[in-house]
């Protein structure tokens, strides 16, 4: 029961605040915009902290879109999943969607009916169940990384709403053994679309694998593990290049398009292709809530 209700928890921890190294960002641009002089920006910045600020004081979603959920799964090589795990898990996010409460999203009917949505939407939030669960172990090349993580099981929860996912893409980059061509094709798709996401600033999640699955979960790991506060040298480079077009918070103009970035790259096969999955995340985005146990 205790982790149904941790799971129950999390999610309305995801949903309705940020961590601190997002805090730290928004802070950060709003210093910047003010030294640029750029008043609306600051003023769409500050108003985004202070819905999170009322969010997380009265546990209220950041956004009407409260998203699907996505779980990845980290097991140290000292544990074993406990008994009744995956059903427990799903049945915490069952809860925590209905305490939240989520918005009711999800499509009823069978095979085509849910295509063309014809038997229309459950009222319940509950019904919009969670996307295929990833397992994986601890990465020991994360910089955060030690061998206590191997005694643990960390559950971390992400609600992903449907305005970046319009914009995502998941696709293949001739690489002619240049990486600058892989990050600035990357860099091009994101430029189209954060012209066209609304939400800014964004914090787009990059993942960099050998197959269309292997991308799309790196990029989702790039935003568990992601930390805006320590940024590497490409993700700088990303997110610089992505701040030159000038859109701004809400396409209101200025320097902060991107809050920072996060960067994935996986295991790479000799070929002649990297797939690339690209999510330019709003800026209630990544919602994220990490369970240890």
């Amino acid at each position: 029961m205790s982790l149904i209700n941790d799971v129950k928890e999390s999610i309305i921890k995801a949903s309705t605040q940020y961590s601190k190294d997002r805090i730290d960002a928004f802070n950060r641009a709003i210093k910047t915009e003010e030294n640029l002089g750029n008043d609306n920006a600051v003023w769409a910045l500050k108003i985004m902290l202070e819905n999170e600020r009322i969010a997380n004081l009265r546990k209220l979603p950041l956004c009407d879109d409260t998203g699907i959920p996505h779980i990845l799964i980290e097991v140290g090589k000292n544990r074993e999943i406990p008994k009744n795990f995956i059903s427990n898990i799903k049945e915490g996010i069952k809860l925590g969607l209905k305490d939240l409460p989520g918005r009711p999203m999800a499509v009823k009917g069978k095979g085509l009916e849910k295509l063309d949505q014809s038997k229309g939407l459950y009222d319940d939030p509950s019904m919009m169940f969670s996307a295929p669960f990833s397992i994986d172990t601890f990465d020991n090349s994360r910089i955060d990384y030690t061998e206590d993580l191997e005694d643990e099981i960390h559950i971390h929860l992400l609600l992903l709403g449907g305005g970046p996912e319009i914009r995502s893409k998941t696709y293949r980059i001739f690489h002619k053994h240049d990486s600058n061509i892989v990050l600035n094709e990357t860099i091009s798709w994101l430029s189209d679309s954060l012209k066209m996401l609304g939400c800014t600033p964004s914090i787009p999640a990059i993942g960099i694998g050998r197959s269309h699955y292997e991308a799309s979960h790196l990029m989702l790991k790039a935003m568990v593990h992601g930390n805006l506060n320590i940024q590497s040298e490409t993700e700088n480079y990303i997110t610089n290049k992505l701040n030159e077009l000038n859109i701004g918070p809400m396409g209101l103009k200025g320097h902060t398009t991107v809050l920072g970035c996060f960067l994935n790259i996986g295991p790479q096969r000799a070929s002649g292709v990297r797939i690339v999955s690209a999510r330019p995340s709003c800026f209630v985005e990544p919602r994220i809530s990490t369970i240890k146990i």
